[in-house]
Formats: C-alpha cells, structure tokens, sequence
C-alpha cells in the first residue's frame, strides 16, 4: 500500500471488527472483508492473501477467549491441528494452480442443507450428543478434507466444521463453535505460509483489517460464551444462506 492507501485504514480496521464479530460466531466474515479488497484494487491473488492475514488475528482471538472459558479440548483436538494444517497448506498450494470454478456451483446446495437442516431441527445442538466417531479418525478425515477446502476455496468453512462436530462427535453447538474457531485458525495460518512465500498478501492493509478483528472476536466470544446456541443458531443460519447468495450471484451473474 502506498501512503495515499494509509486514509483508508481506519475503514480497513472497522471492517475487520464486523468480520472477526460474525466470524467468531458463525463464520463468514469474509463475506465483509474480500470484496472490501477487492473494491481497494487488490488483484485477486493478493485479496485472498491479505484475507487469511487478517483472519488469523480473529480465529487466534476467539479460539484463545473460548480455550479461556474451558470450551476446548486440546488433547483430543491435536490432531485436528495437524491435519488440517497439512490440508490447509495443500489446498492453498492448489489453488495457485486450479480454478475453484465448480466448488461454487456445489457449495450453496450444501449450505442451504445445513441452513434446513437446523430450521427444521431447531433443537440441534442445544445439548451434547452420542457421538458416531472417535476423535482421531474423525479429526484425520475432517482436518484433510476441510483444511484442504478452507487452503483452497474457502466459503462456509466454519459452518462445515460446525456442522460436523455436532452431528459426528455430538458436540453441543456453542462447545462446536469453540472447537471450529482453532481449526480455522489452523487453516488460516496454514494457508498464510503458502501465500506470504508466494508474495501475495498485502501485509499493512492485513494487519489493519487484523486489529479490527482481534476487538470483534473477543466481543463476539464472550457474548457466545455469556448466551451459547440461543445467539449463535440464528446467525448461524443468516450467514450460511449470505455465503450462499454471494456465491450464486458471484457465478451465474455473468
């Protein structure tokens, strides 16, 4: 950014506290922060880059205020961080490579399922279920095929991990959303390796919007600490069906 570009970092900051807020939350925060780039003339590659910069600052802070409160298991959540470590990197190796182009004609039948699926069972997550996988194996087959997802392209990866820790390992949603926040921030630093190497992130526009998210995702943590799965299904749910009408448009309107 030249120092022209330094009049729009307050803009840069307050975005970045409205995304870490909903990211700490739901997830989607990106729905803010990519196109808010891409409008300041960022080339593509760059403004994804910068994306998962300033994510990392959210992820880390809301994953660090819900391990505070007792909502994480390390133990069992290692090795979620090391696969989807290792997805993450290759994902974001591939995307360098190959055009996600028919990951978002898929991806928005998978969000609205989700979106139904708690519309028509608003009970879902409320309190911990009987589990359907051992951690480990779970952790492996999620950790490869998500951290790849979120390296690659990127949408709706909260709500997938959220998704799956309450209907796989029983989670109850507020103790899902916790764990979702240190498998994004996983992801996030994971892929940041790869676009740094490569020279495409946009390091003081990141740490701005970084900033931003580290005030929005520590008020977004305590408030779903303070009010669980009552704050986070509705927003939940508006985020994935957002994710999914930016997509649609963003594919078929040209």
């Amino acid at each position: 950014m030249n120092e022209t570009s330094l009049l729009v970092l307050p803009l840069l900051l307050g975005v970045g506290a409205a995304a870490g807020w909903i990211d700490s939350i739901a997830g989607g925060g990106g729905l803010l922060t990519v196109p808010v780039l891409l409008q300041l003339g960022l080339p593509p590659a760059d403004a994804l880059g910068t994306n998962k910069l300033q994510a990392v600052f959210g992820s880390g802070s809301a994953a660090w205020h819900y391990s505070r409160a007792g909502l994480i298991d390390f133990r069992d959540g290692l090795a979620g961080v090391i696969f989807t470590g290792i997805g993450a990197v290759l994902g974001a190796i591939a995307i360098q490579h190959f055009r996600p182009d028919f990951l978002r004609v898929v991806i928005p039948f998978l969000l609205i399922a989700i979106a139904v699926c708690f519309l028509v069972r608003p009970q879902l997550g409320d309190t911990d279920a009987h589990p359907r996988m051992k951690p480990a194996p779970f952790h492996f087959a999620f950790g490869l095929a998500l951290g790849f997802y979120d390296g690659f392209f990127g949408p709706g990866t909260g709500s997938f991990w959220a998704m799956a820790y309450v209907l796989v390992l029983g989670f109850n949603l507020t103790k899902a959303t916790a764990h979702t926040k240190l498998m994004n921030f996983t992801s996030n630093a994971a892929s940041l390796a790869m676009f740094l190497l490569a020279g495409k992130a946009q390091v003081l526009a990141g740490l701005a919007m970084g900033a931003g998210e580290l005030l929005g995702a520590r008020l977004g943590a305590k408030m779903v600490i303070r009010r669980g799965a009552r704050l986070i299904r509705p927003i939940f749910i508006a985020v994935a069906l957002a994710i999914t009408a930016r997509l649609v448009i963003t594919t078929f309107a040209h």
